[in-house]
């Protein structure tokens, strides 16, 4: 009966969202959490003040994702009103005109590069305007960089998945490394079908017959040496694979090397005029790199919370800030429940909105420009708020509670059933922790150490099932309602957040029974 409840909420969140009227997420997902709230306290008998600072977190982590995408929405708009954008858009016609080479170069290799930087949901929200920009339909734009945005997501981050998600679980760097590994084996294997289904969303299958040849060469450029370094590192495979196949990718495409040809009709743009439009973008990824990169010094004094002002606000919570911007809450409600953000490491401050201003000093943009840009954000921003505040507090709350968390139950129940199979289905216990919060470290965190005890007791490989986790966390991103309403809200959508995930759990579901098949194999 508990695992029957602790599931119901979240059964009333994919009905509300996917029936044939569907309630739009920022109705939907206050409505849920409000219910698990009271289902926390009334049935499942949680502590009251517990809850009420489970709630407070959720509220406050919110604004991270919040904040990432503020900024995205920001620089776009900034580079659609500064002209930039329409720059770009001439560009990337001159390297061709071929739709599925245009969809393979940005939803693909540029999008394996962001996420091997950023994380944070930021590929789609990066990908999915130029797309739209191209001439693709909004719609199909999101579903398509939804989907993309899975195989390079366990290094995501430069690698924060596997090496803080899973390095909780007091495993030794070698074990580390093999479950790294073998992860990136089996996104590779999954890589040479989910492209393919992507793309269907978006173009026929005889456009994708017709340049099948270039799209496995696109997938292989990024695959190869993201499964290569994945052997020695796990924090380089999807940015440095990201980058060799961004560039191989390009340069094939101007070859029309497996492509079906198409007619060139727009003139070659000068390198300064480009190098110029495209600021916003290569100066977010260089920005990005800098202070994600441990070797470039910079990530180590973004993070530190060393040196700390303290204010207290007892019995409510002490609030902690320090030189670097790194805020916390601790101790909120007397309950131990800390939270913390680092306000110039999450990707919005740096690098969204201080490229974005940069930007508007070298297109010497009047005040007008800045205001119309700061002004459609904000009209962009309003539902998403509402819907990400009440996603962190619902997801908050199904995983409070320690070994009586309801993520806890619903996966052991899981497991239980199961039985000695489980590693057929460990990679959907991972996207299940995905689909609840957003992010693979997150899933790693919460499901890691049920994987580590499910493995041991049934005497299964240990790095097999914890890639297999790893892996699942990537795939559910797919199905992450904050990615949906994320990418959803870059582009103006609404009300379609639950059209898209009846749309994106096919190829989630294709993707575990790939994952379960090669742990087979590697087992």
């Amino acid at each position: 009966m508990s695992t029957i409840i602790a599931i119901s909420p979240i059964a009333l969140l994919i009905y509300l969202m996917t029936k044939k009227r569907s309630m739009p997420s920022h109705l939907a997902l206050p409505l849920v959490a409000i219910l698990l709230y009271l289902l926390k306290i009334l049935y499942f008998g949680s502590d009251f003040k517990l809850m009420n600072a489970t709630m407070i977190d959720g509220l406050l982590t919110a604004w991270t994702p919040i904040l990432v995408i503020w900024g995205a929405i920001f620089l776009f708009r900034t580079m659609e009103n500064t002209g930039g954008m329409e720059v770009v858009r001439g560009w990337l016609n001159t390297i061709t005109e071929n739709k599925v080479a245009q969809l393979m170069i940005i939803g693909w290799a540029f999008a394996f590069l962001i996420e091997g930087a950023s994380g944070f949901g930021t590929p789609a929200a990066l990908a999915a305007p130029l797309l739209v920009g191209l001439g693709f339909t909004a719609l199909s734009a999101a579903i398509f960089t939804l989907i993309m945005n899975s195989i390079p997501v366990t290094f995501g981050a430069v690698g924060t998945p596997v090496w803080f998600g899973l390095g909780q679980l007091g495993l030794t760097d070698p074990q580390l490394l093999e479950i790294g590994a073998k992860s990136a084996i089996i996104h590779s294997i999954a890589a040479l079908v989910i492209p393919i289904i992507a793309l269907r969303f978006v173009v026929s299958g005889k456009e994708i017959k017709r340049n099948i040849v270039f799209i496995y060469l696109s997938i292989l450029a990024c695959v190869v040496p993201y499964v290569l370094l994945a052997q020695s590192s796990y924090e380089f495979p999807a940015i440095l694979g990201g980058f060799i196949g961004l560039a191989l990718t390009i340069w094939i495409a101007r070859l029309d090397i497996g492509l079906k040809k198409v007619e060139h009709s727009h003139k070659k743009i000068p390198f300064t005029k480009l190098a110029k439009a495209t600021f916003p973008l290569w100066g977010t990824v260089i920005l990005l790199l800098i202070t994600r990169v441990q070797e470039f010094g910079l990530k180590g004094l973004l993070t530190s919370s060393a040196h700390s002002l303290t204010m207290s606000l007892q019995p409510i919570t002490d609030i902690l800030l320090s030189p670097s911007l790194v805020l916390q809450f601790k101790n909120i409600l007397g309950t131990g429940t800390n939270f913390s953000h680092a306000l110039l490491y999450v990707p919005s401050i740096i690098p969204f909105f201080v490229i974005s201003f940069i930007a508007f000093l070298i297109y010497k943009s009047s005040s007008k420009t800045i205001k119309k840009s700061w002004s459609e954000t904000w009209k962009r921003m309003k539902k998403p708020i509402i819907a990400l505040l009440a996603a962190l507090v619902f997801v908050k709350l199904l995983l409070v509670d320690g070994d009586q968390a309801l993520t806890m139950i619903i996966g052991q129940s899981l497991a239980d059933l199961t039985g000695t199979y489980w590693q057929y289905f460990a990679a959907f216990l991972g996207g299940l922790g995905s689909f609840f919060s957003g992010s693979n470290t997150v899933s790693n965190l919460t499901f890691g150490g049920i994987q580590q005890s499910i493995a041991t007791s049934l005497n299964l490989n240990l790095t097999t099932i914890l890639a297999a986790q790893a892996v699942g966390g990537a795939m559910g991103n797919m199905v992450c309602i904050n990615n949906i309403v994320a990418v959803c809200s870059v582009l103006g959508l609404t009300g379609v957040e639950g059209k898209i995930l009846k749309k994106t759990v096919i190829p989630m579901v294709i993707y575990g029974v790939i994952a379960g098949v090669v742990t087979i194999f590697l087992a």
